[in-house]
């Protein structure tokens, strides 16, 4: 783990770097940053702009930012990622990740397999990705009794809404300190053995089953005050996150056997309910 940290004082607002291949803008205290080896990044935070170049060996290097006046801070949590080329069949240095499909679905980009995984190690599964999650929150559950390394695909486009979600959640009038993330990351291997979809947007790093567990019992809390856990709960949390400008995936679940109830939550090319 590497830190890097810009103090930028006066009217400096840019630093000269290579033509950047994208670009992120951050406003959130802490945000995610995925790249792959050598990429370069236009960034944007505390009103400073500048470009950045990826290392080119994989890992976490924060980039913390602080404003002239050293007031005020934010933190990138940039990933550089180890590339999907490097998987050597199904697996990658003896992680089972399996295959992904040949074609896109619909031939959209959201579908394609990703560029590459983030490696999740003893050293960096604690760290924030946002303000109120983990890392460690979205690996995928088939690695749990393994060792490490672990690999992950995260959109950071997921982690935004999920933010956006628990604060809605907390202005409603519930206490949320986090979700559960149930399941976050499932690799194609894992997702095949659950008999799911074969495009499924967890395999994307792209969907979250969650829900609210501030007694930390492994089960959704009591949101409808009816002194049971059940899928009135994760109807509570639906019809919370299903606002008139709500987009993506969104469905419920009721308890069975193997889990509890709760709510999954998707980034996909179109407004999906069930």
């Amino acid at each position: 783990m590497e830190f890097i940290s810009f103090v930028f004082v006066g009217l400096l607002s840019a630093m000269i770097g290579p033509r950047p291949d994208r670009s992120l803008v951050v406003h959130d205290p802490i945000s995610t940053l995925t790249v792959l080896p050598g990429e370069t990044v236009a960034l944007e935070a505390m009103d400073r702009r500048w470009t950045w170049t990826a290392p080119g060996t994989p890992g976490l290097y924060p980039i913390h930012v602080v404003s002239s006046d050293q007031r005020d801070s934010v933190t990138i949590q940039a990933f550089v990622l180890v590339p999907f080329a490097n998987l050597h069949g199904e697996y990658l240095k003896g992680y089972h990740i399996g295959r992904y499909p040949a074609r896109a679905l619909r031939g959209l980009a959201i579908y394609r397999s990703p560029v590459g995984f983030i490696e999740v190690t003893r050293a960096n599964e604690n760290a924030f990705v946002s303000p109120h999650f983990q890392l460690k929150q979205f690996v995928c559950k088939q690695g749990t009794e393994g060792g490490y390394p672990k690999y992950v695909v995260l959109s950071e486009e997921l982690l935004q809404r999920l933010e956006q979600l628990l604060a809605l959640v907390n202005a409603s009038g519930y206490s949320a300190s986090t979700f559960y993330v149930m399941s976050g990351y499932r690799t194609p291997a894992y997702n095949h053995a659950l008999g799911n979809v074969l495009y499924s947007r967890h395999t994307f790093g792209s969907a979250a089953d969650i829900f609210i567990d501030e007694n930390h019992d492994g089960r959704m809390d009591d949101l409808n005050g009816d002194g049971r856990s059940d899928e009135r709960d994760a109807e509570v949390l639906y019809r919370l996150f299903d606002g008139p400008q709500s987009s993506g995936g969104l469905g419920k679940y009721h308890e069975t056997r193997a889990h509890g109830p709760f709510v999954h939550v998707d980034i996909r090319d179109r407004r999906a309910r069930w």
